[in-house]
Parts: structure tokens; sequence; C-alpha cells
């Protein structure tokens, strides 16, 4: 194996042995074996001369794919870390071999489509190469790589893949890998040569008719690329050109779907002021027009995703991704548009509500981000109103007084319908809060929580915050929706050990959002019905569960608490009944909660209260 490093070895040789010593590096059973040609590569992948065997390796018919990735590791090291050592003619000499090599590789569709894990590693040498020399030695790359792609389609497609490469090499991963003057330089270039690029995008769009049936590859490619440049090309090209209404129609052809709508959400999700409203309008009521097409308003999305194959449910995602990243950063063009826009908003709204019940946690936390958003800047415009109003009765104003409360009215009246879909929504999301010890395991039987889950504890402070900014938009709904689900859980028409966890954790959650007339008749409802399913139940876990719920929403209510003795002493002693049971974790949380209670509530334990003879 020593024999590779020697450099006096023939080539035809030291292709044969390199080919030897890394099949006995995947194949080989004998462990020091397989050490011995890790070893040795290594040595060979450090030598400063290696990069000279490179092109002898990947024009050999003997080498295998790994043979050849091996190479391009060598080849990718000598372009990132010793290129500005060599002379000028090797590196032009590289450089017209890599370009070659592609070139060779993309010319003929079957050699593609068979090689293309191969091609995709050429791509990106090529592409460290394009980062060393361009512009300054090599001006002619964008309109060299512009011209080759119309001379054939997989040519076109495979040129397309590595512009996209380049551009998220220069715009997302270049911090640390070049100077800032080179990243500034590379990204000025681009932007001034990218409308040779759009040109090359426009030109495969003006077929999309064709090429949908005879080349969705290749619009597949130019949809993917085009992705790349949305976030950092001038506006102009997207919003004065005819760049829009061409994606609106990919999105109706179900092979470029997902990838018309990945485009989509980029432009969605941008914010440039009041400029281009109209676009903005007429890009996002198309696109409704086409979804309630595509996906009729009546399905279920939460069901039809459980279902679903990969594509749709990254559709799902995807579609998720648009109205949050729109509603975020575009609401007010909505909000000011006409009946036709308030429609389509509506119809937007209640998409992402239906998204929102999706099992899958990642779709639901893409959603949760703008419901947040949505839900605090609508309870912060409600406390503005009633501050303006509180004002207004204590002077004489002459001013309009009304203005901002009108205005939040208008809203909640047009929201009001979807807001009450999204508690019901929310509340039956809610995860575990941190106090709660008490899980299911993989094999549905209750046990002590061991490790605790930040993601989790994190999502909940997040649905916290939003189920109380809902909470403040309409106490009545949420209190209505919560006693509506507790009494399916008493009748046992939705009894489940999540429905009544996720119930009791939102119930928890809310504290503090009610008046306290309203918050005492909600909890002494809530906790006698608690107590009375702990009783009806039957099976350890079962009363498990409803005990930590009990501890959890009694604990999350100390304003109550202090506010009626009574209630607090038959609250404590039920959590020193709980503190007797043999269940994993109903000790532990019938200690904690009591804890919890008593630094709370510790005066009204040192004090004799009204009908005892002394403290408690």
């Amino acid at each position: 194996m020593e024999q590779l490093l020697d450099p006096k070895l023939p080539d035809a040789e030291f292709v044969a042995l390199l080919e030897r010593i890394i099949q006995s590096l995947y194949a080989s059973t004998n462990a020091d074996e397989r050490n011995s040609a890790q070893s040795v590569l290594t040595r060979l992948q450090e030598n400063p001369d290696s990069w000279l065997r490179v092109d002898k390796i990947l024009d050999s018919p003997y080498a295998s794919a790994s043979a050849k990735f091996y190479a391009l590791q060598i080849l990718g090291d000598m372009i990132q870390y010793r290129w500005k050592l060599l002379p000028r003619e090797t590196c032009e000499q590289i450089r017209d071999y890599v370009v070659k090599k592609v070139i060779e590789m993309s010319s003929d569709e079957e050699t593609m489509r068979r090689e293309q894990t191969y091609l995709m590693k050429l791509n990106g040498s090529l592409v460290q190469v394009v980062k060393q020399e361009w512009p300054a030695n090599w001006r002619s790359f964008v309109n060299d790589i512009v011209g080759a792609s119309k001379t054939s389609t997989s040519r076109c497609e495979n040129n397309l893949q590595i512009l996209s490469l380049l551009s998220e090499e220069v715009f997302q991963f270049s911090a640390g890998q070049l100077t800032q003057e080179k990243i500034d330089n590379l990204k000025s270039q681009f932007n001034n040569e990218f409308s040779k690029v759009f040109e090359l995008c426009q030109f495969v769009f003006d077929q999309t008719s064709s090429l949908s049936e005879s080349k969705p590859e290749l619009l597949v490619a130019t949809l993917n690329t085009l992705e790349k440049f949305l976030a950092w090309i001038p506006l102009g090209y997207i919003f004065e050109t005819e760049l829009i209404n061409t994606l609106l129609q990919c999105v109706k052809v179900p092979a470029l779907r997902n990838h018309a709508l990945k485009c989509l959400v980029e432009i969605g999700s941008l914010s440039v002021g009041v400029v281009y409203d109209e676009k903005f309008l007429h890009l996002y009521i198309s696109f409704i027009l086409h979804l309630t097409e595509i996906v009729p308003q009546s399905v279920d999305i939460a069901s039809a995703y459980e279902d679903a194959d990969d594509q749709t449910q990254t559709f799902i995602m995807d579609l998720a991704l648009f109205f949050s990243g729109f509603f975020r950063n575009n609401l007010r063009v909505l909000e000011a548009g006409n009946n036709e826009a308030h429609e389509a908003l509506k119809i937007g709204l209640e998409y992402l509500v239906k998204i929102s019940s999706v099992s899958e946690v990642e779709v639901f936390k893409t959603c949760l981000e703008f419901w947040h958003k949505f839900a605090f800047d609508l309870h912060h415009q409600q406390h503005g109103a009633k501050m303006q109003g509180a004002i207004f009765a204590l002077r004489t104003l002459t001013v309009n007084p009304n203005g901002d409360r009108s205005n939040f009215e208008e809203r909640m009246n047009m929201y009001e319908p979807m807001l009450s879909a999204l508690r019901r929504v929310i509340i039956s999301r809610v995860p575990k809060p941190e106090e709660v010890l008490i899980v299911e395991d993989d094999n549905g039987e209750i046990v002590r929580e061991t490790i605790k889950d930040s993601d989790a504890i994190a999502l909940y402070k997040t649905v916290k915050e939003t189920l109380i900014y809902l909470c403040h938009l309409s106490t009545t709904d949420t209190e209505v929706i919560m006693l509506e689900k507790l009494n399916m859980q008493m009748n046992g028409s939705q009894w489940s050990w999540n429905n009544l966890n996720t119930l009791c954790w939102a119930i928890g959650s809310i504290s503090g959002a009610m008046g306290e007339a309203e918050e005492k008749q909600f909890l002494v409802t809530v906790v006698k019905e608690l107590l009375q399913l702990c009783e009806m139940k039957r099976g350890k876990d079962n009363k498990a569960v409803v005990a930590s719920n009990i501890m959890y929403v009694v604990g999350q209510y100390p304003r109550f608490l202090r506010a009626h003795w009574k209630f607090l002493k038959t609250v404590v002693n039920k959590l020193f009944e709980f503190m007797h049971e043999t269940h994993p974790g109903v000790q532990d949380m019938a200690c904690d909660t009591f804890l919890k209670i008593s630094q709370k509530c510790r005066r009204k334990f040192v004090k004799t209260q009204a009908g005892d003879t002394q403290p408690f």
C-alpha cells in the first residue's frame, strides 16, 4: 500500500493500486487492512503534489466512482488552500480541464442521468474554481455558461444547477471561506451580470408548454435555480416582468407545482414598502384562485396529510410557509384592499388554520410563528383602542377618538369566525408544560418523565402566549370552547389522554387572562368536573392522567386560590391524597404542586382563616 505514495509510480499502476486500496477500505473484513488503507489514503490526500494525479484518475476507464470522488476531494482541497500559489498558466489549464469534464458529462442526457452524483461533484469543483477566478481572471464566465446552455437541453439543465450552486456559495455559505472583499466583489459581479442569467431562465420559461411534456426536468432545474436567486436579485426582475404570472401558471402543472410554490414563498415573504402593493395583491388573489382548484376548501388537510406521499406533504409545508410569510409581511396590503381581497384573505386564513391542525410539529411551528405575531398585533391594537376610549372618557377631546377603535372593530368583525376556529386548533395542540412530570411512553404506558424536552418547553411558551392573546380578544369564546371540550371528556365522546392533557394544559396556560369574576366561575366548574372525572375513571393510568391535570390546573391559578380559602384547603387536602399514590410521577408532581402553592399562598397557611380555630 505504501507504494501509492511513490511519486515515480507510473500513472496506470497508480490508478490500479488506488482502486485496490479503496476497495480494501470499503469491502475488506479485516480491520487492520481497513485501517492501513485509510492511513495511506489520508497521507496521499495531505501530500501537496497529489493533485497532479487527479486527471489520470478521472480519465481512467478503470477508476470506480469511489476513486473519482476521492480524486475530486483532493482537487477541492488544492483549489481551496493552494490555488493562489499556482502559476497562472497552470490555473487556466485546471480550469479548462474541469470545464471540459463537465461538458463531457452533461452533453448527453443518458450519461448525465447515469452519472448524476459524479456530475454534481464535478459541478462543485467548477464552482470552487469560479469563486477563485471570477471575475478577475474569467470575465466571460457568465456569458460562457449562458451561451453553452442554449446548445442542448441537458447542458442547460446542468448549467442552471451550477448557477444555483454558485448563488448558494456566494450569498449563503461564503462567510468564513472567503475574505469580505472577495465576497463583496462576487456579489457585485453577480448582480451586474444577472440580466443574462434571467434571460436564460426566461428563455426556458417561454417554452413551458412544450417542455412540461418533453423535458419537465429542465423546468424544475430552472425553478430551483430561480428560488436561490429570489432573495437577492433586484426587485425589478420580480415585479416588472412576467415572472409572477409565469410562476402562477407553473403552480397549475403537478410536476412543477412544488418548485414553483417555493419561488412564490420567497416572493410573498418580501417586505418592500408600498411601491409594489398592486403586484402583491395580484399575486395573492391569483394564487388563491389556483389553490381552491388544487385543494378544495372542503378538504380536511390534517387527515389528507397523514395519508399523503412525500411530495404532497412538502406542498402542504410550503403552503404554510407561503401563507405565514405573506401574511407576516404583507397582510396590510390585503386588509386595505377591496372586497375581493378581503374574501381571498379569509380563504387564506382558513387554509392556514386547517394546516395548523397537521400533526407534524414542524408544520405547526411554521403556522404558530405567524399566529403568535397576528394575535399579539390584534391584542396590542385592542389595548390601544381601550386606552384611547378611557382617555376620551376623562377629557373632552375635539379630535375623533374612535379611529383606532373603529379600525380594530372592523378587523375583529372580519377575523372573529377564523379566530374561533384558531382557538380550537391551538387548544388541541398545546405541548406539555415543564411542570407536568407524567408522560405517555412509546408503549402507551403512563410513566414518570426522566428527560426534559427543551424543544417542547420552548414551543409551550410560544403557544401559551398566543393563547393568552386569543383569550384577551374573546374570553367568552375561549371559555365556551374549553368547557365544551371538557364536557366531551366527561361524557366520553372524545375521551383520550392526549385530548384531556392538551385541554388542561390550555386551561392552565391562560391563568390571569380573564377577569376575577369570570375566572372564579370558570375554574370552579373545571376543577369540580376534573375531580368528578377522577372518581369516574377506572384504572391506575387513567386516574394518574386526570390527577396530573388537576394538579397542573390548580397550580396555575394562585390568584384564585388566595381569594378562596375553602377551595384552597380542599385542593391541598387532595394533594396530600395524591402524595400517597404509588403511581410513578404522581407523588413527585403532588409535592411540586404543593410547594408551588405554598410559595404563592404562603400567608394563607400561617394565619387563622374564617371558620377555623387555628392556622392550617
